[in-house]
């Protein structure tokens, strides 16, 4: 009797810690182990041994265990609720990135970076709680605060240095792009879109943008226009300058100052967004995409044009040496023997010389593959860098 007692309670200990340490997932239409591992914050291989006997190719409707990476957080549900509803903080979920969490709070990415300084080394975890950076600098915030919040939101309104802040008027050129302007000017997309609501949607050549700037800043801008300030574009790209494309051009329609990880991190956001969506041959909506379609509505998203077919689009920006490819270039491939460029995809990451990159492919849809498998490693054509 006691001999069956303790295998009983032993069997059922077992399904608790699995239950615990295992998350189930069913595979879905366009699931690979690339897509899956990124939905639950794990790497591949982590699935691949929690599933020894799962064969290569996903079948439908099939279940995976997902090794549970955040049990902690899930046992604390009070706790959590308590984190959720901080000020000045915020709980990663599920499929956000910096991009989005950025554009909710109406912050820049690199102010997230500063007020987290993991993040540039670990990256986003799911259940993980980042600083959200304030006017106020507060560093110490708590859930009793509410008062204190208050009077701190009312500071800049009592700063000095707004009284500094000038008016300028600036005339939106043919193909310029909310994101050009907002960086000549120094300030975010964001900010340009809060200073001109009208410029929500499209922004239309002609209209008359009215920015509020720092007058130092203003005055910079007038000097450099009046040609005080030389520009050395020839300088700014490396490597080999493809065909020229009346589409994109290097002139002043785009001016860069710093990082572009928060234009970068918006673009594969909206990429990935697709993971699922069905092959359709000349498509460039949700209703089906075909592999220059997905390029050209991602890009248009941000306001940049890009042109219809793989071959044309092969044409544009600086071609890079593939050890050098980076987050948001375009990626080309001659497939199936073809002796000149057909497939196109946007870089996603790069880790160790594997270069991840999103597509719609004939067979899959819009997924995410990678340059280590045997049929993109034979096709592999070039990379380019569009900015």
């Amino acid at each position: 009797m006691i001999f069956r007692l303790t295998v009983i309670l032993f069997f059922f200990s077992l399904s608790i810690f699995s239950q615990e340490k295992y998350i189930k997932h069913t595979v879905s239409k366009g699931d690979n182990l690339t897509a899956i591992a990124k939905k639950y914050g794990i790497k591949a291989k982590d699935i691949q041994e929690a599933n020894p006997n799962a064969p290569k190719v996903l079948k439908l409707n099939s279940v995976l265990l997902i090794p549970n990476k955040n049990q902690v957080v899930e046992t604390k549900p009070a706790e959590k609720a308590v984190n959720t509803n901080t000020p000045g903080s915020h709980e990663v979920l599920p499929k956000e990135t910096l991009w989005g969490i950025s554009k909710k709070y109406n912050v820049s990415v690199d102010d997230l970076k500063k007020a987290n300084p993991l993040l540039e080394t670990e990256g986003l975890k799911i259940g993980q709680q980042i600083n959200i950076p304030s006017e106020s600098n507060t560093s110490n915030i708590v859930a009793s605060a509410d008062k204190s919040i208050e009077k701190t939101l009312e500071k800049p309104v009592e700063k000095p240095v707004i009284t500094t802040d000038v008016e300028v008027f600036r005339e939106v050129l043919p193909k310029e792009t909310k994101y050009g302007i907002s960086k000549e000017y120094g300030i975010t997309v964001a900010e340009l879109e809060r200073q001109n609501p009208a410029i929500k949607g499209k922004t239309p050549a002609g209209y008359l943008l009215k920015i509020k700037i720092p007058k130092e800043r203003a005055d910079a801008i007038e000097a450099a226009k009046a040609g005080q300030v030389v520009k050395d574009t020839t300088t700014v790209y490396s490597g080999q300058i493809a065909q020229n494309n009346p589409e994109i051009k290097r002139d002043s329609t785009y001016v860069y100052n710093g990082s572009h990880s928060d234009l970068i991190d918006g673009l594969i956001e909206n990429a990935t967004q697709n993971i699922g969506t069905r092959y359709r041959s000349g498509g460039t909506t949700k209703a089906g995409f075909d592999c220059s379609g997905l390029m050209i509505s991602t890009f248009g998203s941000f306001s940049i044009k890009l042109p219809r077919s793989s071959i044309e689009q092969s044409r544009i920006g600086t071609v890079v040496n593939s050890q050098e490819a980076q987050k948001g270039d375009l990626i080309f491939f001659r497939t199936n023997g073809r002796r000149q460029i057909n497939h196109v995809g946007m870089v996603v990451d790069v880790v160790d010389g594997e270069i991840k990159f999103v597509h719609s492919s004939i067979h899959g849809g819009v997924m995410i593959s990678s340059t280590r498998e045997s049929y993109y490693e034979r096709a592999f054509s070039q990379v380019n860098r569009v900015f």
